[in-house]
């Protein structure tokens, strides 16, 4: 049996490289003094990376960070590669940050081409390096994105768009609710490690990508060396048992659905977690996701108001047969890919290194900062690129002949495969190449969608008021309630 994984951080060091990892092995020894190193990025496009020890304070409690607060930088510092890390991705509008997944730094000028690596993909198995050290590359610093924009004021000119970031202000996930999620993760790890000692537990999702309300449940990726989906049920189960004897862990249910999941709760604070088991490729999405947000000031508030908008309209629930989040924020992406001049490019098109399917899971995290910033020529206000969105989907997208494709930056026609030509609703998931928009099976339903998309760019035209749409203070308060 493999002695238990050490480190606790939110994405653990693999071990599992056959068996373990070569590179992380009683060989690659660490210094016997820790110390910290901080890389300031500029604004939103890149973290503020602080290098400590594994294990992270206990969370406590306390009032949310407010908008107003600043935090001061150390100068760049040399550091020791063998140094463990948490990275920290600045808001650009909040103290909110999110940690990363554990990694070496990478060089401090460019990150080169994906180097060897192989393992199953697709929600299989996790991805394992096979390199016997720590390849040159990743022996540097983290690099430095260019300057960026450091306020929303240019793009927020009419009332419509004041609006959008009052509401994504108020309800953007915190550096508290974050802390929150990561310091149950971290306990459960442990816990759960008395069983699987070489599993590791991943946070995923909205989490993560920087699209998280504070309302926002969170998402866990257990990895270990399993791919039967029998073997997944078991391991499921067996966690199902240990949960129950757990004080902190309330009202465990086991769903047996394409992907199996736990869904459970904290005890403490209500807070819904959804855990499964070797689904990775929700954490190269995530990933992709996050790589987006940082390219363009403006994601990361439109994405919230059209998941606010969606659920005010009932269209956001894959279980009742209408959009997930996620594939709302695919299709959202590809209008801003598609839109002329675009807001956003095709990264995996345009950086297919950075996001290749086969990437080892502990290289995903570092290599949305290697990404350039997009210099979009488009400048759209915020107000503009919601109503253009709503525009777009109801009088100028082709639901029964295009697939959506944030991937290839475009859409593509529906083929005479079944997976496709039957589907109301064609949206490509970026690494495993399906319809996640699959959900969407009954024809009342996706005549629903569509006319909200038709209603509401309607209204919002003739109005230019988010309210006459969204009940904004309403939702705001809602948001503040549940957390």
């Amino acid at each position: 049996m493999q002695s238990p994984v050490k480190n606790h951080n939110m994405f653990p060091r693999s071990e599992l490289s056959r068996g373990h990892l070569d590179h992380h092995n009683e060989s690659s020894a660490r210094p016997p003094s820790r110390q910290k190193c901080q890389t300031h990025f500029n604004n939103h496009q890149g973290p503020e990376n602080r290098w400590m020890p594994s294990s992270i304070p206990p969370y406590t409690s306390g009032p949310p960070v407010t908008n107003s607060r600043k935090r001061q930088h150390s100068a760049n510092t040399v550091h020791n590669a063998y140094i463990t890390k948490r990275q920290r991705v600045e808001s650009f509008h909040s103290d909110e940050t999110f940690p990363s997944f554990e990694s070496r730094p990478l060089l401090q000028h460019h990150c080169p081409p994906q180097q060897a690596t192989s393992g199953l993909s697709h929600g299989t198995t996790a991805n394992v390096c096979k390199y016997s050290s720590p390849p040159p590359y990743m022996l540097g610093q983290v690099p430095k994105s260019p300057p960026t924009p450091t306020s929303l004021e240019s793009y927020t000119n009419d009332k419509m768009s004041a609006q959008m970031v009052e509401l994504f202000e108020a309800c953007q996930q915190q550096l508290s609710d974050l802390h929150r999620k990561e310091t149950y993760r971290a306990r459960l790890q442990k816990d759960i490690q008395s069983l699987y000692p070489a599993a590791r537990l991943y946070l995923t999702g909205s989490t993560m990508s920087g699209l998280g309300c504070r309302s926002s449940d969170a998402d866990l990726c257990l990895v270990s060396n399993i791919a039967k989906y029998d073997e997944v049920i078991d391991v499921l189960s067996s966690l199902l048992r240990l949960f129950r004897t757990l004080a902190y862990v309330d009202r465990v249910l086991l769903i047996r659905a394409k992907v199996p999941i736990l869904r459970f709760k904290d005890r403490g604070c209500n807070l819904e977690f959804d855990l499964n088991v070797n689904n990775t490729v929700g954490i190269r999405n995530t990933f992709l996701l996050r790589s987006y947000t940082h390219a363009d000031i403006r994601i990361r508030p439109l994405m919230l108001v059209i998941k606010k908008w969606a659920r005010h309209c009932e269209i956001n629930d894959a279980s009742k047969g209408t959009l997930s989040s996620y594939t709302l924020a695919l299709m959202a992406l590809n209008y801003l890919q598609i839109v002329k001049p675009p807001v956003l490019p095709s990264l995996q098109r345009d950086h297919p290194a950075y996001f290749h399917p086969s990437l080892d899971l502990d290289m995903v995290p570092d290599r949305c900062h290697c990404v350039p910033r997009y210099n979009s020529k488009n400048q759209s206000s915020l107000g503009d690129l919601f109503l253009g969105f709503l525009k777009y989907y109801w009088s100028k997208f082709r639901w029964d002949k295009q697939i959506i494709s944030v991937r290839e930056g475009r859409t593509f026609p529906k083929t005479q495969s079944s997976d496709w030509r039957t589907k109301f609703i064609c949206v490509e998931e970026p690494f495993e190449r399906r319809n996640v928009a699959r959900a969407v099976y009954e024809k009342a339903r996706f005549d629903t969608i569509k006319a909200k998309f038709a209603e509401s760019y309607r209204i919002l035209n003739e109005k230019k008021d988010l309210n006459s749409l969204l009940p904004i203070r309403a939702i705001i308060d809602k948001e503040l309630a549940g957390r």
